[in-house]
């Protein structure tokens, strides 16, 4: 059997990232790149494996069981990075025995530091896998993936571990909102399923953010800067009075837990026009509600001020709180606890602050928590992944699919 840690490195060596102003699907033609060298691996294994034309890997591993009983299982992971940090020519550093102290990413200069990260320190002694500080690593979601396929591998060599049907799917474009826009959930064939691409170990999932974006645009008036007094509208400087209208405790690097928040994540402007680009967050669905009416009734001030037509808001709604459609099958949460007690885990039930393609996929039928792939500092230079993280995940998927089979 390759190893888990070899299937991971080679997978983050091919440029994955999506691009969040394309209008095709898959966002990025190089997605396809490791799609198909997925659906090819699965089928060296024996595995029945599928790429549609929308960059979906599918894939089945048949029950062994003798028995319709067990139900049908799946495991997701995305195969996107995200557009924030270069994932092109990826040159992972690999850490053996890590001494406590900070580690230099050698492309850059920069240090991956307990004193700025002191969860390192729980890392202390295992193999960790970091950038060189000039792209992210891919861990998010690369280290999911390699887990399924690690996983598929096992089950594929070792035909006498009995076990219901094994359901594989990787997707596209998760990084940019549209991964499951388009995945057939019946074609897909699993009853439940979990998404590998949580955190630290111990980290499952079944509650995450309801969410909106936000776009607003301001008009202003741009008029020489000689002549201007009584008649310039400077959009920026709206902008800025907009935004400071906005709950200033609100801000994601002010919250956690089930605090919500706004996040500007954008914002172009000239005196004439400026666009600002937000993302609404809250696990909560009344202040959800209020914050996208909050932000709306900071418009309506912007234009009882300066006129009709200054701010114009467009809002869309992202994706749902999953835990509604997965707390009436809360047993494959349980089963999820239990399959990581088998590896000395402590469970970390919690809610994810962001989205998964789980959420969807819950509101598409598929109950579908998320479960930890064991990378850290995702979207970003300072990204890293321990190798006993992944190896403990792995583990976690056989557990699941041996406890649904003695179900």
């Amino acid at each position: 059997m390759e190893k888990l840690v070899d299937k991971f490195l080679r997978y983050v060596s091919v440029d994955t990232q999506s691009n969040e102003d394309s209008t095709s699907q898959p966002s990025t033609d190089k997605q396809l790149n490791l799609l198909g060298m997925l659906r090819d691996e699965l089928k060296s294994l024996g595995i029945e494996a599928t790429l549609d034309e929308y960059g979906y890997v599918m894939a089945r591993i048949p029950s062994n069981c003798g028995t319709d009983k067990v139900p049908a299982v799946g495991f997701i992971a995305h195969v996107d990075t995200a557009p924030d940090a270069s994932g092109k020519d990826v040159k992972p550093q690999i850490i053996e025995n890590y001494d406590g102290g900070d580690i230099l990413l050698k492309g850059s200069g920069a240090h991956l530091k307990p004193a700025d990260f002191p969860e390192l320190l729980d890392y202390k002694g295992q193999t960790l896998i970091t950038t060189d500080g000039t792209t992210l690593l891919g861990a998010d979601d690369k280290a999911g993936v390699a887990e399924i396929m690690y996983a598929a591998q096992y089950f594929a060599t070792h035909p006498e571990i009995k076990h219901g049907d094994i359901c594989i799917g990787f997707t596209p474009d998760e990084e940019i909102g549209r991964g499951v826009v388009k995945f057939d959930v019946k074609k897909f064939g699993a009853r439940y399923a979990y998404t590998m691409d949580g955190g630290a170990v111990g980290e499952l999932e079944f509650e995450n953010f309801n969410a909106a974006a936000a776009t607003i645009k301001i008009q202003g008036r741009n008029i020489h800067p000689g002549y201007a007094k009584g008649k310039m509208l400077n959009s920026m400087r709206v902008a800025m009075e907009l935004n400071s209208l906005l709950p200033a405790d609100q801000k994601p690097e002010y919250t956690e837990g089930y605090e919500g928040f706004f996040h500007l994540i954008g914002i172009n402007g000239t005196v004439e026009e400026t666009t600002m680009s937000y993302i609404i967050r809250d696990h909560d669905m009344s202040r959800y509600e209020q914050k996208k009416q909050e932000i709306a009734r900071c418009c309506d001030f912007i234009n009882g001020k300066y006129g009709e037509g200054t701010a114009n808001l467009e809002l869309k709604h992202q994706y749902f709180n999953m835990r509604k459609e997965v707390e009436p099958h809360i047993h494959i949460v349980e089963i999820a606890e239990k399959a990581m007690e088998m590896e000395g885990i402590v469970p970390k039930v919690q809610p994810i602050r962001g989205g998964t393609d789980g959420a969807n996929l819950s509101y598409m039928g598929l109950p579908c928590p998320n479960i930890f792939a064991g990378g850290l500092n995702f979207h970003g230079k300072l990204e890293f992944v321990p190798v006993e993280s992944m190896d403990k995940a792995a583990a976690t998927i056989i557990n699941i699919v041996k406890l649904f089979a003695q179900k």
